[in-house]
């Protein structure tokens, strides 16, 4: 029998970070925190990853591409239009319900662009706006490749990220 692949054990730091980076971002996460979380060394961590920045990096790609498949899944096999948007919507909802620390760890993203950015650094952009593309272009051909439905689409989740976010339920203020 054998051991974790350095794969699986790459999946598992990915996964601890997202945790870690949802809660304390970029600069508050240490990472000792990570490799805790991880359940190895930190000796190992490095040989797994070269930095935190990469660290950071397959954690944003993971979390977007978790919501991207929720959305590709959730639309599979499904009438594209209105059918399709309430049922990405609906496992949208289950997955920040469920699983927070996916949309925090983008809305980290979100928020360290300009900071690295500024610095010079263009890589967390780049990375950022490319999750987010892949997700638009799902929900976009989802609804039928119209534009003005899949902005509304997403308007309305980030109104639920942005509640998500604070701690209220999605349906507050209505």
């Amino acid at each position: 029998m054998g051991g974790i692949s350095a794969q699986e054990r790459r999946e598992d730091v990915v996964r601890a970070a997202i945790a870690e980076f949802a809660i304390a971002g970029y600069r508050g996460t240490t990472t000792t925190a990570i490799a805790e979380r991880a359940g190895i060394k930190q000796p190992y961590l490095f040989r797994l990853f070269p930095d935190k920045k990469a660290i950071f990096v397959a954690a944003l790609v993971r979390s977007a591409e978790d919501t991207r498949l929720t959305f590709e899944r959730a639309a599979d096999g499904v009438e594209r239009g209105e059918r399709a948007r309430q049922v990405m919507a609906d496992a949208y909802a289950r997955l920040i319900s469920t699983r927070p620390e996916t949309l925090l760890m983008q809305m980290q993203g979100y928020l360290t662009v300009a900071a690295a950015e500024a610095s010079g650094d263009d890589l967390i952009g780049e990375v950022v706006r490319a999750g987010w593309m892949s997700i638009w272009e799902t929900v976009h051909l989802s609804l039928g490749a119209d534009a003005e439905k899949a902005a509304s689409f997403f308007a309305c989740g980030m109104l639920g990220n942005t509640l998500t976010a604070m701690g209220l339920p999605v349906g507050a203020g209505r």
